[in-house]
C-alpha cells in the first residue's frame, strides 16, 4: 500500500512539474497497480472511537498534527526494492512524501 501524504517541509508543489498522468500510464504498463485515488481533504474527516463502550464520532482527523494522507495507491511489486522504485517517481515524492507498508494479511 502507497500512502500519498501532505507534507510541509517539500518543495512548493508545481502543477506544471506534476507528472501524475506520466506516473499512471508507467506503473499501468508495468502491471504493478492495481488501485488508488484522491481522498477529500481533512477538512471532511470524520474520526471514529469507542471510548467506555460508547460511540464517539468527531469531526476532522485523527490527528491533525501529522502529514496528512491524501490518497493511496495499491501496487503489486515483486519486493520493496521495486516499490521504492515505484514510489520515488510519484510526483508526490518530491511535492510531499510517499508512505509503503505491506500488507500484513490475517491468519
Amino acid at each position: 500500500m502507497m500512502f500519498v501524504a501532505n507534507d510541509p517541509d517539500a518543495e512548493p508543489y508545481s502543477a506544471d512539474e506534476d507528472n501524475i498522468a506520466e506516473w499512471g500510464a508507467e506503473v499501468g504498463a508495468r502491471g504493478v497497480w492495481v488501485d488508488g485515488s484522491r481522498l477529500r481533504p481533512i477538512e471532511d474527516a470524520t474520526t471514529v472511537r469507542m471510548r467506555d463502550g460508547e460511540r464517539v464520532v468527531t469531526e476532522g482527523p485523527a490527528n491533525a498534527e501529522t502529514a496528512q494522507i491524501a490518497g493511496f495507491d495499491i501496487l503489486e511489486c515483486t519486493d520493496l526494492a521495486e516499490a521504492i522504485e515505484v514510489a520515488s517517481k510519484h510526483p508526490m515524492a518530491r511535492f510531499g512524501r510517499i508512505e509503503l507498508r505491506a500488507y500484513w494479511p490475517f491468519e
